[in-house]
This record gives C-alpha cells, sequence and structure tokens, in this order.
C-alpha cells in the first residue's frame, strides 16, 4: 500500500535559483509537447484521411538547441525527460477517458520538479538524522534541509514544489501491506449482511456533516477550537484589508506583487487551519473502537455551492432578487468546512484501519424523525431544533440527523436487494424492496387533480361485440 509524505523544506538562496530555472525547463517541454500534439492534430483534421492521426510519443531533444534554447543544456537531462513522460502518460490517460486534456502551464508562483533516483539520495546522519542530497556529478546542488516529522522508506522519484514562497518534499512508498489483504467495500457489504441487528447497532456510526456543528458523528461533536476561530477570522479581516489594498495599486508593479504573495499565505493559513481540522477529526473518529462501519452522507459539494442563476421578469425585462448575497454566504460556510475533504480523510484512514465507509442518500434525512420516521419540513423549526409533528420526539437537529443515517444504513445492508454503487453509496435496487412512504411530504397538486378526473370510454357496436 502506497503511503504519501510531504516534507517542509528551507532550501538556501543559490537553491532557489536552481530550482527556479530547472522547473521553468520543465515547464517548457510540458508547454511544447502541448504545442506539438495541437498543430498535429490540426494537420492530421486538415490533410490526413479521416480517422488517421500521427503517433504521439514522448521525445523532447528536438527541442534543445543552441540558438533557439540554450538554456535546456543547464538542465539535467533527467529532468526534462521526466516532464515529457509525465505528458505521455497524461494524454494516454486522456484518451482513456480517465482525465483531461493535457494544458499548457501558465507562469505563476507555483510549480514543480519531478526527479527520480539519479537525481537524489537519502544519507542517515551518525545523529540519526536524514538528510536529503540533490544533484549529480555536472550539477551539484547540494543538501536540502528537510523536516522530517515522520518515518518512511526510501522513494524511487520525489517532487519538489513552490507554492507562494514555500517549498515542499513530496513522495510516497510502499509499506508493505499488500492491497489483496485489504477487504474492499463489497466485501464488507456482503460480511454485514449475514450480522444482526443488534451487531449492526453496535459498530455502526453515523456521521452528519453541518455548518454550525462541522461534524456530528452519533453522540461526539467536532468543532473548531476557540484559537482556530480567532485565527480564522483575525485573517480574514487580514485579507480584508489587503485586497482594498491590492485594488489601488498599480498592476505591475512590486508592491502589489507583495502584496499578492501576502494575500496568498494567508489564504494558505486558513487552509492549514481548515486541513488541521480534518485530519484531527477523521482519526478521531477512526480510533473508536467498537465502530467496525461509518455511515456519511452522499453531499455532492460541488453542486450544493453552485450560484443562483438570474431571475428576469418576462413583463418588466427587469432581473428580480435572486438571493444570491445570501446563497455566497451559505457557499463560504460550507467550503470552509472542508466536507468533502474530510470524506477523504475518512475514507482512506478507515480504509487503512480494515473499517468499511458507506455513504447513504442525503435526502430528507434532516426532515425525518429518528424515533418514528415521520417525514416533514416542518419536523426542523429552526438550524437547531427538530420537533417531530406525529410523536412528539425532540433533540437537536444534527444529533436526529447523524440517527437517522445510521438507521437508514443499517436498514440498507440488512435488505436482500441492497447494492453498492462505484461511489460507495448504499442503493435498494431490489424486486419487491420496501419503500418508505412519503406522508407529509408536498406533492404536486397538479397530478392529485389528474388522478381524480374519470376518462371516458366511447363504445360503438360493431356486430354483437362493444368496442
Amino acid at each position: 500500500m502506497h503511503i504519501g509524505v510531504s516534507l517542509l523544506s528551507h532550501p538556501t538562496q543559490m537553491m532557489k535559483l536552481t530550482f527556479s530555472q530547472w522547473m521553468g525547463c520543465a515547464k517548457f517541454i510540458w508547454n511544447a509537447k502541448c504545442d506539438e500534439e495541437k498543430y498535429q492534430a490540426r494537420f492530421a483534421k486538415k490533410y490526413l484521411p479521416i480517422g488517421t492521426y500521427p503517433e504521439i510519443d514522448q521525445t523532447f531533444s528536438q527541442y534543445k538547441n543552441t540558438e533557439l534554447s540554450p538554456w535546456l543544456y543547464e538542465c539535467p537531462s533527467q529532468i526534462l525527460r521526466n516532464s515529457a513522460v509525465n505528458w505521455y502518460k497524461t494524454y494516454r490517460k486522456f484518451l482513456k477517458g480517465q482525465c483531461g486534456k493535457p494544458k499548457r502551464k501558465k507562469k505563476s508562483d507555483t510549480a514543480s520538479i519531478h526527479l527520480t533516483k539519479e537525481l537524489f539520495k537519502f544519507e542517515k546522519c551518525a545523529d540519526g538524522v536524514t538528510r536529503l542530497f540533490i544533484g549529480t556529478k555536472t550539477n551539484n546542488v547540494g543538501y536540502l534541509s528537510i523536516k522530517n516529522h515522520t518515518s518512511y522508506k526510501e522513494p524511487d522519484s520525489l517532487y519538489i514544489k513552490r507554492k507562494n514562497g514555500r517549498y515542499t518534499v513530496s513522495f510516497c512508498y510502499d509499506d508493505g501491506v499488500k492491497e489483496l489483504d485489504i477487504p474492499t467495500l463489497e466485501e464488507h457489504l456482503d460480511y454485514l449482511k449475514g450480522c444482526s441487528k443488534e451487531e449492526l447497532e453496535e459498530c455502526t456510526l453515523g456521521v452528519d456533516r453541518g455548518i454550525t456543528r462541522p461534524v456530528q458523528a452519533g453522540e461526539h461533536v467536532f468543532k473548531f477550537s476557540k484559537e482556530e476561530t480567532a485565527k480564522k477570522k483575525s485573517l480574514a479581516k487580514h485579507i480584508k484589508r489587503c485586497q482594498r489594498r491590492l485594488s489601488k495599486q498599480k498592476k505591475g508593479s512590486k508592491r502589489r506583487d507583495k502584496i499578492k504573495r501576502r494575500l496568498a499565505k494567508c489564504h494558505d493559513k486558513i487552509g492549514n487551519i481548515r486541513k488541521d481540522f480534518c485530519h484531527k477529526t477523521s482519526r478521531s473518529i477512526v480510533n473508536i473502537d467498537k465502530i467496525k462501519v461509518i455511515v456519511l452522507e452522499d453531499l455532492k459539494t460541488s453542486n450544493m455551492t453552485k450560484k443562483p442563476k438570474p431571475q428576469k421578469n418576462e413583463k418588466t425585462g427587469v432581473y428580480e432578487a435572486n438571493g444570491k448575497r445570501a446563497k455566497a454566504g451559505l457557499n463560504k460556510a460550507i467550503l470552509d468546512v472542508g466536507w468533502y475533504q474530510l470524506e477523504q480523510f475518512i475514507s482512506y484512514k478507515a480504509r487503512k484501519a480494515g473499517k468499511a465507509v458507506f455513504k447513504v442518500a442525503a435526502c430528507y434525512t434532516s426532515q425525518e424523525c429518528s424515533d418514528c420516521e415521520y417525514t416533514h419540513p416542518d419536523n426542523r423549526t429552526n438550524q437547531e431544533r427538530f420537533l417531530c409533528r406525529c410523536c412528539g420526539y425532540s433533540d437537536n437537529a444534527d444529533h436526529n440527523a447523524a440517527k437517522v443515517i445510521k438507521k437508514k444504513a443499517i436498514q440498507l445492508i440488512l435488505h436482500s436487494g441492497t447494492e453498492l454503487s462505484k461511489r460507495g453509496v448504499l442503493l435498494d435496487s431490489g424486486r419487491g424492496a420496501v419503500h418508505k412512504t412519503q406522508e407529509g411530504i408536498p406533492t404536486c397538486a397538479r397530478s392529485i387533480e389528474a388522478s381524480k378526473k374519470k376518462t371516458r370510454v366511447k363504445k360503438t357496436r360493431v356486430g354483437s361485440s362493444l368496442l
């Protein structure tokens, strides 16, 4: 099983200059391959027969020229080769439909280089500290200072990344655990179908994601700490001040670039706070001993955070209010919690721990009563309180939703017609399945009135039969 590691590094000024040159050469090769593919595609469309295209390769030597591109000779050829190979692999994935078409890279402060084993080596000193040496016989860069916050094995390749002035060393290595030894979600589901309802009640945990309570995992509530909330507020104020200054500065000036870097660092700090919260919360959820099954809602965050469409009055032609400002605030609050990031962290940590992570449909989980299963929009009076209009059950809305998620998952696991989708969602596709009544859910009045209408059948006599 592959484990990813990202180490913070502190290169010297000479190292930064060398890395910037290498990153520029790697970007040059990538963009050249993109332009070459674009030219060949247009040439084939115009001059070649239909359905025939020139072969795409991973060569890069044709771009090295002493007059047009002399700087490529100062860069190690392994870096140029790795850039061409990565472009070729990406293009092959694009042909298989696994990703998008490789595009040209723009000039920005974010860049990376791919180093294979010929360009680096890890050395362990006498005091036990691991150092990273980068370079070859002709390109000797030296020892790069890295912060080893965890133990790891020596990788076959690594990436040196630059973002907003910070450099990191990222790589992955094999920890020795075979993928075949880890059970899949289908195998988990087959095993859980043989368990009783009481056993599933003990080992299943429903997780509800919200805004006021970012994570409600059963009886446990996970929120940002007071220090984290205060830090995020202060950074948000600093971002507003920097944006005001940025709007008044001249484009292309050094002071404007300085403010842009300061803005980027503030956004990075907020992202690090969010990432730290998701890591700690996911670890706490996965480490619960009795829990073997974790159930989440199937939330599509990208669809939930879309901008509202403009509403135009057909008579007057004037655009009416569509709640854009309120929706923008809601979108910002949803993205600030990091629902998708939390889901990803829980998934890979639970898989490594041998636990199952399933998802259920998010429909009516906030309106359904966990006690009597009565569903109605009026059950949730406000953001925090849940009061059932049928049985009178009262609870916190997020806590009730977590119970409903758990209850749905147990019913689907025990049902014989339940299947698992590619995204890990439990779906009831069996014949004769028990569907829950939608009592209290508003329905279309038009369909009710249409059902009351009686259809008239015109009868005509042909011989002795009625048609």
